[in-house]
């Protein structure tokens, strides 16, 4: 089965879309609609933005989301998911390509989204570090053994998961990562930390919008970053999308239970196109794998 999956933050990159927008009617189309739906010109940050300005919260997440939904939209009928699934913000993009919600409804989410997130980062200094080269059961155990504010929130891959909490509790966790023998424990230039208790204010903001949204049951099933099972029940999905964003992305599960769901080939919808088929490559090698 042909599993499509959809990056989220980290897949933007300068000039993203522009040869899109250029070459095909659809893509204008959809470019001009999100200009008018968010009411600022998000196509000419894309086109002509700063990498700085691209990595942005508010920016990041809606020129991801778009540049993957024009991808979609572009391969017409030969979109044919039997199986999806989105990395954190990925998987709203996962949820409109599924048609399981309205690309309007899907990037007005989005806007509300990255916007509070954005908020509860200035709220309190936060940050978050990847390590690769310790097992997920020891990192977790680091983590519990600090006082202050910090968690697991990425599992991309065997090997390598990401931490997110206070400055001061990631600081902690990366040197004790570093104790226990990690090959790499470093700090992420980010804006704060993502996937973790930090993120209340934000899911609060979150619930409020999708209690109202209008979520159908998706053309295929999607597999959630909460628990990383599939689901089709439109109330269930909508459970998990507020619970995702103080919750950890089980990234590495999820792709291992559509693996041993009958998925032959994963397909990278949108951003550039490198980040899940990489994870993808070290959680088996053997998988084909492809961009949109």
């Amino acid at each position: 089965m042909r599993a499509y999956v959809f990056p989220g933050q980290a897949a933007q990159f300068e000039g993203m879309g522009k040869d899109l927008y250029e070459s095909s009617d659809v893509a204008r189309q959809l470019f001009h609609q999100a200009d008018d739906i968010l009411g600022y010109k998000l196509s000419e940050i894309m086109f002509h933005g700063s990498a700085e300005e691209l990595k942005e919260t508010r920016i990041t997440q809606p020129a991801v989301f778009l540049h993957s939904i024009v991808k979609a939209k572009m391969a017409g009928v030969e979109f044919k998911p039997q199986m999806i699934a989105g990395h954190s913000l990925g998987e709203f993009s996962a949820l409109v390509a599924a048609d399981g919600l309205s690309f309007e409804e899907g990037l007005k989410l989005v806007q509300i989204r990255a916007e509070a997130m954005q908020k509860a980062c200035e709220i309190t200094p936060s940050t978050m570090a990847a390590i690769i080269g310790l097992e997920d059961a020891i990192l977790e155990e680091i983590c519990a053994s600090i006082d202050d504010i910090v968690v697991p929130a990425n599992y991309n891959c065997p090997g390598q998961l990401v931490i997110s909490g206070t400055i001061s509790g990631v600081d902690a966790a990366v040197a004790k990562a570093k104790e226990a023998g990690a090959r790499t424990a470093v700090v992420l230039q980010v804006g704060g930390a993502f996937h973790s208790p930090l993120m209340e204010p934000a899911r609060e903001e979150l619930e409020k919008a999708l209690k109202s949204a209008n979520i159908a049951i998706p053309s295929c099933p999607i597999y959630q970053n909460v628990d990383a099972f599939a689901y089709l029940e439109p109330e269930i999905i909508r459970r998990n999308l507020i619970n995702q964003l103080t919750s950890p992305v089980r990234w590495t599960q999820i792709m291992q239970n559509m693996i041993a769901d009958g998925a032959s080939q994963f397909i990278e919808v949108g951003g550039t196109g490198k980040v899940i088929r990489g994870f993808i490559a070290r959680i088996d090698r053997q998988m084909p794998t492809e961009t949109l």
